[in-house]
């Protein structure tokens, strides 16, 4: 039987887009195309090409690309959609059981927190995040997770970017002291926040990681500080970290049949 080619025009468009995603700066048509092997003049056409349709745009003020918001839409609609299905659905009931509060998945999507999957618990005073809903970065869990994975650069340039909306007395607005908070959590490799988004609401999040430990999601936390304090958020990281571990596994693994719209 013959084999399918792997070096079409879709073949080529998806490893223009792999290659610029993979990158931690700009990439040029000449840096593509060299990375590629692709002529100069092939890489112009589909470069324009993914251009015209949002999948790549140029970084402002260069010539150079970067992925596009087309893209990353698509990417947080096409992780959305992954977990919410019965076996990874399964997990986030599981841990929200084992820890006793809502938990949730994250995804950031054009520079805000949007959540695709949340478990509620029996006691609903805490802070919901239901699908479909967003929150800021700088002072949600999974915001500040996605942040502090950036290089140093690209951090502080989107800290001085944010705007860093106040919404309690907590919420950090200060771009140096947030960029102290996110080399704390780079370093850690989990978040928490303390009444940062919603007075009297704490909560924390840990990443999902891809095998290669690219950021796929977060899993997080929320609950009234009346119950657990923001020291006590830590006795959830592990049970979080092992539900992210599952959760990975799942949606990289070897997909059996599987129920889309889990209740």
């Amino acid at each position: 039987m013959q084999q399918p080619s792997t070096d079409g025009p879709l073949d080529r468009a998806f490893a223009i887009i792999g290659y610029v995603a993979s990158q931690t700066r700009a990439a040029s048509v000449a840096d593509i195309a060299a990375a590629l092997s692709l002529p100069l003049p092939t890489a112009h056409r589909l470069i324009g090409n993914l251009e015209q349709r949002g999948l790549l745009q140029k970084a402002v003020g260069t010539k150079r690309y970067v992925v596009g918001n087309q893209l990353v839409t698509l990417s947080a609609r096409v992780i959305g959609a992954a977990f919410r299905t019965a076996r990874r659905h399964a997990v986030l009931r599981a841990v929200a059981a084992e820890i006793g509060e809502q938990c949730e998945i994250g995804v950031v999507r054009d520079n805000v927190v949007a959540y695709v999957d949340s478990v509620r618990v029996s006691q609903p005073q805490g802070l919901q995040f239901n699908p479909g809903e967003a929150a800021p970065l700088h002072c949600t869990s999974t915001g500040k997770i996605y942040m502090s994975r950036l290089p140093e650069r690209a951090r502080e340039k989107l800290c001085r970017a944010l705007a860093l909306t106040r919404y309690t007395e907590t919420t950090i607005v200060d771009v140096e002291r947030l960029m102290e908070v996110l080399d704390e959590t780079r370093k850690r490799g989990w978040a928490k926040t303390n009444e940062e988004y919603v007075r009297g609401v704490v909560g924390c999040a840990v990443p999902i990681l891809s095998p290669d430990r690219e950021l796929i999601a977060c899993l997080g936390v929320s609950v009234p500080v009346a119950r657990v304090s923001f020291t006590e958020l830590d006795r959830f990281i592990a049970p979080l970290q092992k539900a992210a571990a599952l959760l990975s596994e799942t949606i990289l693994g070897d997909n059996e049949a599987d129920v889309s719209d889990a209740s």
